[in-house]
């Protein structure tokens, strides 16, 4: 709602005094000169940032449904409680790391919102708050650049390679007779490395920073705490296989080719 309203794709002018209207109710005292970005900079700046929350959302979806209809769990399985609030703390975090940089001014858009909504009511705010997101959103493409299309490519790569990873490793206990078995998986990225479905995160967190232009720390620290915590559990995942198969492949890496 707030990129529609303030950073809207049309064609049509982009009028600075409209979008520090919506901010502060009327005031400029958020104007976007005080950012010194020009209105056209704050549009792609704004979308960007939408750019990326679909691409994160789709993850986090997609991760979702698998947890219920692709992974079949043994029955001793369990999750410490370390583990399961540092999940929680990520997928909070993670993104809000990708809009960092328009987060005071959404705040502040939310806050104005909620004010109007309390002086005037609901009859009054609901008109003004409709907007098409279909009309707004199909320009979208337009307003990106080639770091956001070869972010997303890289980004869907990666994403791609994880389903189908995590669809073999879900494969493995199809028959309730192999809930408690463990097998070597074969197939895709399994052929080279023992976690390919980390490699894939890591990929497609890549393309994330990619796509936001790399010019934000907080991105940048997301990408490496994911990249220094799949390599520590596939380092002791492969350890496992080794430890676990005499006859596992000696062509495979812990998690990235030819490397580690």
């Amino acid at each position: 709602m707030y990129a529609c309203k303030t950073a809207p794709l049309s064609s049509e002018e982009f009028h600075l005094s409209d979008i520090a209207s919506h901010l502060t109710g009327g005031s400029h005292v958020f104007s976007f000169h005080k950012s010194h970005l020009t209105p056209v900079e704050h549009r792609f700046k704004v979308w960007r940032a939408v750019f990326l929350l679909v691409l994160m959302e789709t993850q986090v979806l997609r991760r979702l449904i698998e947890s219920f209809y692709v992974f079949k769990y043994s029955p001793s399985a369990r999750l410490h409680i370390l583990g399961y609030l540092v999940g929680w703390f990520f997928y909070t975090v993670a993104p809000l790391s990708l809009c960092v940089s328009v987060a005071p001014e959404v705040a502040r858009f939310a806050g104005y919102q909620v004010a109007e909504f309390i002086a005037k009511g609901k009859s009054h705010t609901s008109a003004s708050s409709e907007f098409d997101v279909l009309s707004s959103l199909s320009p979208l493409m337009k307003q990106l650049g080639w770091c956001q299309l070869i972010g997303g490519v890289i980004f869907l790569w990666g994403w791609l390679h994880q389903r189908r990873c995590h669809a073999i490793l879900g494969s493995l206990r199809e028959a309730p007779s192999q809930a408690k078995e463990y097998i070597i998986p074969h197939g895709d990225w399994f052929e080279i490395v023992s976690s390919p479905h980390y490699l894939a995160e890591i990929v497609l967190y890549a393309g994330l920073v990619i796509a936001s232009g790399g010019t934000d720390i907080t991105i940048w620290l997301l990408l490496g705490f994911v990249v220094g915590n799949l390599t520590l559990a596939a380092g002791e995942t492969h350890r496992w296989y080794l430890r676990k198969f005499e006859n596992y492949p000696a062509n495979r890496n812990a998690i990235f080719p030819y490397v580690y």
